[in-house]
């Protein structure tokens, strides 16, 4: 297993970083990341004033995958999350649905065990780690690592955690894997702008899926599969465009991938998908589509791949 370290952290996804490792298929990777403030809040005293400003959500990475080339899919099976010791959470008059009742921004710092969370010394909350920014670099101009998109980035979503797989469409050659923006435990929609922020050690198995393996035709968007569903993930600038997407993201995955009727599958996504938000407070927004397996199982489709 190769560790790639915080040594050199970028704060954007780009075609024009140097990878700092080069993998190939099949790579067991363990990527160190930082917090989204680059832990400059973890000391006792630190607050945003007597502590220098940077840019939020450092990535850990690029990482360029062999073969992975345009119009591929970059498979990412999220084995473990391991997070530190101490998680940020922060409230303020600054962002998040209910910033007009935090007259003044505080800090909480919140001790980690292996299995909760001690919010309080009396209140308890189970550990619930998951990745917050993760994507490949964009084909065109620089996008900065807040900012989630086709690409991935900063999508926020709960069920990208252990034992789930994403895939990103491949942009440029090598793919240009980053990530970073653990949290310890968050809430769908992240509405206060903020989850329990914390630095980790994240494990993951890097694959490439080619084109000419693939149902056709090849998916566009990022892509996460968990132990009983499929999810789409889409990000725009609109409440509403983000659902919408989220929901077309699905259908086409219904119709093209799993090859059911197109009439089945409006039919199916009205009974059985289920639509959340992943976060609601990021330059674009973000929302999901979750469809059972146990419904596309019984279309014959098992696997993204082939048989």
């Amino acid at each position: 297993m190769n560790t790639i370290h915080t040594t050199h952290p970028t704060y954007t996804f780009s075609p024009t970083h140097t990878p700092i490792h080069h993998a190939t298929p099949g790579d067991i990777l363990c990527f160190k990341t930082y917090d989204c403030f680059t832990n400059r809040l973890l000391p006792p005293n630190a607050t945003y004033e007597n502590t220098p400003s940077l840019p939020g959500n450092p990535l850990t990475g690029p990482v360029s995958i062999s073969g992975a080339t345009p119009g591929d899919l970059l498979k990412i099976e999220i084995l473990t999350i391991t997070p530190g010791p101490t998680g940020i959470v922060i409230v303020g008059p600054k962002s998040g649905c209910l910033r007009d009742q935090f007259p003044e921004r505080k800090i909480r710092r919140v001790p980690i065990t292996d299995k909760e969370i001690q919010f309080t010394p009396q209140i308890r909350l189970p550990l619930r780690p998951m990745i917050g920014t993760i994507g490949v670099a964009p084909a065109g101009e620089d996008i900065p690592s807040v900012t989630p998109s086709s690409h991935g980035g900063n999508m926020d979503c709960t069920k990208i955690t252990e034992g789930s797989t994403l895939y990103l469409p491949v942009l440029i050659p090598g793919a240009l894997l980053s990530m970073g923006d653990v949290h310890a435990a968050m809430g769908d929609g992240e509405v206060e702008d903020c989850g329990l922020e914390i630095e980790a050690h994240v494990t993951i198995r890097v694959d490439v899926i080619h084109t000419d393996t693939i149902h056709t035709p090849t998916v566009t968007w990022p892509l996460l599969e968990t132990q009983d569903a499929w999810i789409s993930i889409a990000s725009r600038d609109t409440v509403d465009e983000a659902w919408q997407a989220a929901d077309r993201q699905m259908f086409e995955f219904l119709t093209n991938q799993v090859g059911i009727d197109p009439y089945e599958a409006g039919m199916l996504l009205t009974l059985t998908g289920d639509l959340a938000f992943c976060q609601t407070v990021n330059p674009k927004l973000t929302a999901r589509m979750e469809f059972p397996k146990a419904v596309t199982a019984q279309y014959g489709f098992h696997k993204l791949t082939r048989s």
